[in-house]
């Protein structure tokens, strides 16, 4: 086994200094394999294999494929462990970048938000896309021209002295923690159903995955994983709805055929007596999990409703522009030029995804409204409801409960109550697809979780060994040891994420929406001004930094846990419009009430500016 091994290695180290250029040839064979790896399951479902062993061998070969890209690709070179060597492509960086920004928060999460609650959720899909725009527009080519390793670093020599970097790694370790946690959410949820086993262990599993692929070989393990993982997610995500799609009569292309869906479901919840009150003692039994009883098509026109989804939208799109893990891929790419075009390719294989997630929601919705259909379960019998091999399954893992508050013995829309971040995983099993649809899909939504998890874990772990422990602790230490000090914190980092996760303290979106308004509280306007606004100083900085994320986070507590009631329509999950204010004012403030920087940190701010060039420095 070990000589078989090596020589693959070697293989590998031969290839290494064509590998960029047949890239293309190298992922076409990835791909073709992993489609061939499908249609096999395909035939041993068929040949009576039971769905367990298939979920297994799903879950098994996937993670044994990212780990074997993962091993293949350590090193013990700074550049390439931090920054991939700053060689990869632009389009490949964008599907890495897709695959890294494609959490379980958009992959498993997005569409049930939508199936949930309507379409004011999809404030999350505005915000996240639109974020995009601030980052190429912005922020991303400037610090690639700055020629950093992490976001902190970019803080710390910008502005100078070791207090603004610290307090860059701790904004930098609150939002990626918080948002790591959901991810590693995302890969329990999908370890507990595909492997059956309890979500507990379900978190430990994925984390096991997720540290394989990145242990060894950091970013540039990280970077070519996330290709093999975007490709994988991409097609799990939309071979089901394109399939249910055609099945439902709504023709090839679901996209369009969704708002015809949309018309149907609309009727189907008036005729499911949609308005009906949801029984108070149902709803105790049902452990906290939500009704299905608000429509897809629920969009107030309310003025605060309006509010509420701009508030949203503008959380989520400069919380985009301010995530440490997002910024970081800028930083592998060969120029500043690459790094500009790398974020149009990012919208581009991202919208692939984001445009669909409506689609999923609405079809699969259909699936379960519609008398008509084999599929269709509410107004049918309850006991029949219970008997379904998928409704048994989902009700064992503590996703999905059946509640006959009435005792009338039908299924009645406000009796069917689920954990909205099981909807997408649920999709195949919910339309009758084969099960080794749901196999994939299990696949996808554990290759989004794990390749953003590697991404967060990655950002935090050397934030914390290049800035704080070589910037500030420890200046004379060698190549090596740092890298060991990351590895040693990307894995203690890693099961501290697991053991919250563990403990279901939110659910997946609103860890996530938490994680964008830690970053965009404390980040946004001290990367913003400190490249566009030559007057930002140290002392400015640092009260943004510290004054932002601790008004964001006061809020928070005050609002989540200390009964107050929110202001203004601003909840939770989106605190960061109490956060961003304060940063913005007391940077200004304070920029201008201190000492200017010097003319050498001006002139360096002038040439991160300038699109060609060296690069500002190396670190």
């Amino acid at each position: 086994m070990n000589s078989a091994f090596q020589k693959i290695r070697s293989a590998v180290m031969k290839l290494e200094g064509g590998f960029i250029k047949n890239l293309g040839r190298v992922y076409g064979v990835y791909t073709l394999g992993f489609l061939g790896f499908v249609i096999l399951m395909a035939i041993l479902e068929q040949a009576g294999v039971s769905a367990e062993k298939i979920g297994w061998m799903f879950v098994g070969f996937t993670i044994a494929i990212y780990a074997l890209i993962g091993i293949l690709s350590r090193t013990m070179e700074s550049g390439q462990y931090y920054v991939a060597g700053r060689e990869v492509p632009a389009v490949y960086n964008g599907m890495a970048t897709a695959a890294d920004w494609m959490s379980g928060a958009s992959f498993i999460a997005m569409a049930g938000g939508i199936y949930m609650n309507g379409y004011p959720y999809m404030a999350f899909l505005v915000g996240w896309t639109g974020g995009y725009v601030l980052v190429a527009s912005l922020i991303a080519p400037y610090l690639r021209k700055f020629g950093c390793y992490t976001v902190p670093d970019f803080i710390g020599t910008r502005y100078g002295g070791n207090l603004a970097r610290f307090c860059a790694v701790i904004v930098l370790v609150m939002a990626s923690f918080t948002y790591v946690t959901a991810q590693i959410n995302g890969t329990g949820t999908v370890a507990a159903r595909m492997l059956d086993i309890p979500f507990e262990w379900g978190v430990w599993v994925g984390l096991s995955g997720i540290l394989a692929c990145s242990m060894l070989g950091g970013m540039r393990a990280v970077t070519w994983t996330q290709v093999a993982q975007y490709i994988v997610l991409i097609v799990a995500y939309l071979l089901p709805v394109f399939w249910m799609s055609n099945k439902l009569g709504y023709g090839l292309i679901p996209h369009i055929a969704q708002f015809d869906a949309v018309l149907a479901v609309q009727e189907l919840e008036v005729l499911h007596n949609l308005g009906a009150a949801v029984d108070p003692a149902a709803q105790k039994a049902a452990g906290g999990l939500k009704a299905l009883s608000v429509g897809i098509n629920d969009a107030s026109d309310t003025l605060m409703a309006k509010w509420k989804f701009f508030t949203l939208v503008l959380c989520m799109m400069l919380g985009t522009a301010s995530l440490p893990h997002v910024l970081m891929r800028y930083f592998t790419t060969a120029s500043v030029k690459a790094a500009r075009q790398s974020v149009g390719w990012s919208l581009v294989f991202i919208c692939l995804l984001y445009l669909t997630a409506p689609a999923l929601a609405t079809f699969t919705k259909l699936s379960l409204l519609d008398p008509n259909l084999a599929t269709g379960i509410i107004g049918k019998s309850f006991a029949d409801a219970q008997s379904l091999e998928w409704v048994q399954k989902w009700t064992s893992a503590g996703f999905l409960k059946l509640v006959d508050g009435n005792g009338d013995g039908i299924l009645q829309l406000q009796e069917f109550f689920m954990n909205g971040q099981i909807v997408v995983l649920a999709t195949p099993e919910i339309a009758g697809l084969p099960y080794v649809i749901s196999g994939l899909v299990a696949a996808g939504g554990l290759a989004a979780a794990m390749s953003t998890a590697d991404g967060l874990l990655l950002a935090i772990a050397n934030a914390l060994s290049h800035d704080l422990y070589y910037k500030i602790i420890d200046p004379k230490a060698d190549s090596g040891k740092r890298l060991v000090v990351a590895r040693i914190l990307l894995l203690a980092i890693g099961a501290a994420g697991a053991y919250v996760a563990a403990q279901k303290l939110t659910g997946i979106l609103g860890a996530v929406a938490w994680a964008f308004c830690f970053a965009n509280s404390g980040l946004f306007f001290p990367l913003v001004l400190g490249i566009w606004w030559k007057r930002a100083n140290r002392a400015g900085a640092i009260a943004g930094m510290i004054g932002g994320l601790t008004a964001g986070t006061a809020y928070l507590y005050a609002i989540r846990w200390g009964g107050m009631d929110p202001w203004l329509g601003i909840d939770h999950l989106r605190f960061g419009m109490i956060g961003m204010p304060v940063s913005l004012i007391l940077m200004i403030v304070v920029s201008k009430a201190t000492e200017a920087p010097d003319e050498e940190t001006m002139k360096m701010v002038d040439s991160i500016r300038i699109p060609k060039g060296e690069v500002v420095q190396n670190s």
